[in-house]
């Protein structure tokens, strides 16, 4: 629970360290400003603070115009194109890259081009969207040859290739080796 003379305080401090931390809604004009507002501040008896922007909202607040709400640390606009990537990478653990989806196709579920897409993989992880897939499926690969013994076309096939093949080949050029070599021997 957020405590008012806290809140207060920092509101009226504009206080930068509790950006994002809570929200300050204002009754008189129904509009909801972060801590940080440069707007003129408002009577403590017309305050309310709330501890996101979708509470505020949900309590029949508008975003304010100057401070932008929507953009305070720890929304997802204040990640800026992290984001995109971020929810790339889990689509890609979930095997989107592997059958499912071709590179335009997992670009629009995205909401990007697939060259933007490409550029912001390059910025923040300094890959590419297939390339990081073809890691994920040699990693899955590597947990699989570890901890089960399925027989290697069954590994290839859980872990996201298209053949045995193509399996040997990336795993022969990750590793340096061909898979059988790694398996785990059981006593």
């Amino acid at each position: 629970m957020l405590d008012f003379d806290i809140c207060d305080a920092a509101r009226l401090r504009k206080d930068p360290d509790f950006d994002g931390l809570f929200f300050t809604a204002v009754k008189t004009t129904r509009i909801y400003c972060r801590p940080i507002c440069p707007a003129k501040t408002c009577l403590r008896k017309n305050m309310s603070y709330y501890p996101s922007a979708s509470a505020c909202e949900d309590a029949g607040y508008r975003p304010c115009l100057r401070c932008r709400p929507e953009s305070a640390p720890f929304s997802p606009a204040w990640n800026g194109t992290k984001t995109t990537v971020s929810r790339a990478l889990k689509l890609i653990e979930n095997g989107a890259l592997d059958q499912q989806l071709s590179m335009d196709a997992f670009a629009a579920k995205l909401g990007v081009g697939p060259r933007h897409l490409t550029r912001l993989f390059q910025k923040h992880l300094g890959t590419t969207p297939s390339r990081m897939a073809k890691t994920v499926r040699v990693q899955r690969a590597k947990r699989l040859l570890d901890e089960t013994g399925l027989p290697m076309t069954e590994i290839a096939f859980k872990s996201g290739f298209k053949s045995l093949r193509r399996f040997n080949t990336v795993f022969k050029e990750t590793y340096k080796r061909p898979p059988s070599t790694i398996r785990r021997k059981t006593p």
